[in-house]
């Protein structure tokens, strides 16, 4: 979370380099967008469908990052959702830790969406601890997060486009995109 004051009033803005991974939305423009944005024009855009990707359980032993990455990529290829944001949510959002957050937001493209995202959550919190944040600011990050509904509630009921979901307990360990124990057909 980035702070600034002026005129005596702390601002707070959501910031950090770990983009989507920690609950910071963000995603890539083409050049006449981006070129439009640094001259400080506007700029339109259609309200995106969402996809609710719902996890649950924890990943079982044997199963790697890679082994999550490739079935979430796979299960959303399937789905279809080119041009729609994707946004983790549930228990499950618990047991991932950052760097299997951070691969599959990197990892939009691959399946097609505009950008898959996670909530703000303790996870979140670890990181800025973890980076060198005070301890001021990571309770301004918490606080600011709880108060404008930005903070992961496992509970918590949205709406969304559509949804998936994916019971982490159920990857398994792959090879190429298969499941490790079944061989390759010639």
């Amino acid at each position: 979370m980035f702070t600034q004051e002026r005129e005596g009033n702390v601002m707070a803005y959501p910031d950090t380099p770990m983009v989507n991974g920690l609950g910071v939305l963000g995603w890539g423009v083409g050049g006449i967008e981006a070129e439009a944005a640094m001259l400080g024009q506007p700029m339109s855009m259609l309200i995106p469908q969402v996809l609710g990707f719902k996890l649950t359980g924890e990943l079982p032993e044997g199963a790697t990052a890679t082994d999550l990455v490739l079935t979430v990529a796979q299960l959303l290829r399937q789905t279809g959702v080119v041009g729609k944001f994707v946004e983790f949510y549930g228990p499950g959002v618990a047991n991932v830790p950052l760097a299997n957050r951070a691969t599959l937001g990197n990892m939009s493209p691959e399946y097609g969406s505009t950008c898959a995202i996670f909530p703000i959550d303790d996870e979140t919190l670890k990181y800025l601890s973890l980076t060198g944040r005070a301890a001021e600011q990571i309770a301004l990050v918490e606080a600011y997060a709880k108060e404008q509904g930005l903070w992961h509630d496992p509970a918590a009921k949205a709406t969304y486009s559509q949804t998936v979901e994916l019971d982490l307990s159920t990857v398994e360990p792959l090879i190429a995109g298969r499941p490790a124990h079944r061989t390759a057909s010639r």
